[in-house]
Parts: structure tokens; sequence; C-alpha cells
């Protein structure tokens, strides 16, 4: 996923909220939407004033990225200078004890971060313990009509809500119930086998193509790539392990003869030490390179359709269940909770769609 970091900079000697991310145009694109953005060339970012309620218009405008708030920017907009910090509407501080026992991931616990901080300044003026459902659910209305933000973004917001009230404060559900919203349903953009072919053969770099042709075979996750390590490719059972994937779960997918094949050819030429795919210093590869290279790829391809790398994941998954594979083992093999997420594939896959022939073909014209 693509990430956007959100810091206190100084420029010409004024406070403003740099914008950190990897080059991007359609991303740069949104930026320059942004009225009083400008690019300093000094510190690479481009930049905005620091007025009240810049951040959480940031973080609405970018809901679909990893929007990471730095701790020196506050969630009014202003840059702290110094140790003071007066006036901050900060979380409490067993919201985040709680999530951290839990063992939250970092972007989750940011993210509720972000959330319930714009929570508590709406309310500025209530004790938290005494906000009524009914006061939530104008907030709710608020983000929704008068934000405009999207139904992912409100449910963030929920959960984030609704976290300290069941999980900090032990409430019963009863007492902040929220009619959710209803989630927009999109279907995967899937690729083709012969257009997963033609982007795999436009990588010449072995390390970059392995790692996409792993991505494929196995319906990983990009950040599941990067977290294998060389004893997660068990050669006598043919499989991968994939430790702690999304919701902290172990589980396996396949390994493929022929990536094996590609495996150790890969092994020969680079010699990994501890993760099977380092970066250029040792460390964990970038997801960044990884998606850098294969938008490159999917263009020299000649491919129009969106596809992203997760897209790999969508397809290996799609091209199982046209092969035959009971949507049990594919929920298995993706590491999907619930079956209904997996049952989504079946909107997308062209088994038996071939065979339907339209009432058009039977007209004598």
């Amino acid at each position: 996923m693509k990430t956007i970091e959100i810091a206190p900079i100084t420029v010409d000697g004024k406070a403003r909220i740099g914008l950190f991310f990897r080059y991007d145009p359609s991303l740069i694109g949104q930026v320059k939407r942004i009225p009083g953005a400008r690019w300093d060339p000094k510190q690479k970012c481009w930049h905005l004033a620091a007025v009240a309620g810049m951040i959480e218009n940031l973080v609405i405008r970018f809901h679909d990225l990893a929007v990471l708030v730095s701790p020196e920017t506050s969630s009014t907009g202003e840059i702290y200078q110094g140790s003071s910090r007066s006036g901050r509407a900060d979380v409490p501080k067993e919201y985040l004890k709680v999530m951290q026992l839990k063992q939250y991931s970092r972007k989750t616990i940011k993210t509720y971060t972000v959330m319930f901080r714009m929570f508590m300044r709406y309310f500025s003026d209530h004790a938290l313990n005494q906000i009524t459902g009914e006061e939530i659910r104008d907030y709710l209305i608020y983000l929704s009509e008068e934000k405009m933000v999207s139904q992912s973004y409100q449910n963030q917001a929920i959960n984030a809500i609704k976290f300290y009230y069941e999980k900090v404060l032990g409430q019963p559900r009863q007492s902040y119930y929220l009619q959710r919203p209803r989630r927009e349903v999109h279907w995967p953009s899937v690729l083709s086998e012969e257009e997963v072919m033609r982007i795999l053969k436009q990588v010449n770099n072995l390390k970059q193509r392995t790692a996409l042709s792993v991505i494929y075979s196995a319906g990983l996750r990009i950040s599941e790539l990067i977290n294998l390590r060389l004893e997660d490719i068990d050669t006598a059972r043919a499989q991968i392990r994939i430790r702690q994937g999304k919701g902290k779960k172990d589980r396996v997918s396949v390994l493929s003869p022929n990536i094996l094949k590609l495996l150790r050819k890969y092994y020969q030429a680079y010699r990994p030490k501890v993760w099977l795919f380092a970066g250029q210093y040792g460390g964990q590869y970038s997801a960044g390179s990884i998606q850098t290279v294969f938008r490159r790829a999917r263009e020299m391809a000649g491919i129009r359709k969106p596809a992203t790398v997760h897209t790999l994941r969508h397809s290996f998954a799609t091209h199982l269940l046209e092969r035959g594979t009971d949507l049990r083992y594919i929920q298995e093999l993706l590491g999907h909770q619930s079956s209904r997420t997996t049952e989504i594939y079946t909107h997308v896959t062209q088994k038996g769609f071939r065979n339907i022939i339209s009432p058009f073909d039977n007209l004598d014209m």
C-alpha cells in the first residue's frame, strides 16, 4: 500500500506541514489540487500551511493510503515548538495501553489514534463518558454529510469509537450501539493467466521476477512476501509458511515445483542470509520497489486494466477456482477468516461464463 507521512517542517523560518511519500505521479496530482500546496526541493517534500483542521482534512483526503502522522504534529494541524503542548486533544493513555496489550499493529494504533482524537475534538466541551449514543450518531452524520468521507473511512471511525467504550471502559454493547454504514461492494480486478505471463516476462532482474512470481504462485500479500525467511520455504512438504499474516495468523500455501526451480536459481545468484528477499543493504526488501517494478512491467506489457501487485493475489485465487479447486481450500490458502470474503471470486471467474450464449445469437439477422 502507498504510504504518505505527515510531519512538521520549517520553510523560510515558518512552520509548515510536510507530506513525504515515494514518487508517484497520481499522488502528486492529488496534492497539487490542495490550495496552497508547494514543493520544497531542499527537503524533497510537498508542504502546506500549519492551520487548524489541516491534519483532519489530509487524513480524510488520503483515507485510502497508509497515513502516518508524526507525534510532533498536533491533531489541529498546528506544529508544536519545544515541549509546550497545551490544548492538545490527546487520547487517554489507557486507550493506547489496551491496544498495545492486545498487540494491535502499529498501523491500526495510528489509525485509531487519529480517528479518536478527531472524535474528541468534536466533543471538546463534553466528558467522554457523558457522550450519548445519539450524539455519536450525529458525529457520524457530520463525517458523512459535511466532511463527505467514504464508507470505509466512516467504518474506521466507528471502530475507533467502539474500541474506547467497549474495550477500554468495558461498557455493554447496547449502550453505544452504532448503525454501521453499508460497505460498497467492489469486485477485484483480475488478470488472465496470459496477462500474468506477459507481465512477468517484462521483468529481467532475477530477484524482482522471482519475488513477483512467488506472490502470484502462492497468493501472497506483499507484506507477507517481504517477511518470508529462508526457513519458511519447506521443500520437503512443498509448502510456503506464512508467519503472522493479516490478523496475526500463521498459515501455509503451495510451493510450486516451477517456483522451487526459480528460487534455487535465485538463491545461487544472491545467497540471501536471513530474509528470503533482502534489500540492497541486507534488510527487508522494499514493498515500494516491488510495486514500482510491477507497474513498469504492466505498462511495458501493454496492459491497460487497473492492476497492482495485490492483483496477482486476486488472480491466483480466481485461476484456482477456474481450474476446479474447492472454495474452502482457496480460503485456507489465502488466510481468509470468513468464507464470504473468498466467495467474491465467484463473481469474477470465467468458469462457465463463456458457455453462456447471448439470445442475440439466436436471431436470424
